[in-house]
């Protein structure tokens, strides 16, 4: 199952009761929301491309190969500065794993909660 946003797309690799992997794709210059999940936590991983992720206050520089966890409730997005697609690995751990339970905070397309 693959779905299209205006950032980029995400296809839905296997889902468990506990856990659910996604292949996200950012397109070049684009960036997810400014977001925060209140039932699941996430691990990152870059495949391909690059780009600034944001957790909290912290602001990285991850290119492929590189890994991060994002705690549940964290603030996060990430955004792709290269020229290339940034494609990354989630993998989603928590009681629910919804696209409702989304909270964006800042959409660079209106997609506010």
């Amino acid at each position: 199952m693959t779905e299209e946003r205006p950032w980029g797309k995400f296809e839905v690799l296997l889902e468990e009761s506990d856990y659910k992997v996604k292949r996200i794709t950012v397109w070049p210059g684009r960036r997810i929301s400014l977001q925060y999940h209140k039932q699941r936590s996430e691990h990152w991983h870059i495949v391909s491309g690059g780009g600034l992720v944001t957790i909290g206050d912290r602001h990285l520089d991850m290119k492929r190969g590189e890994s991060i966890d994002i705690p549940r409730g964290a603030l996060h997005r990430v955004h792709n500065t290269g020229t290339e697609n940034l494609v990354l690995i989630e993998i989603q751990r928590g009681a629910y794993m919804g696209e409702d339970d989304i909270f964006r905070i800042e959409d660079d397309f209106g997609r506010l909660n």
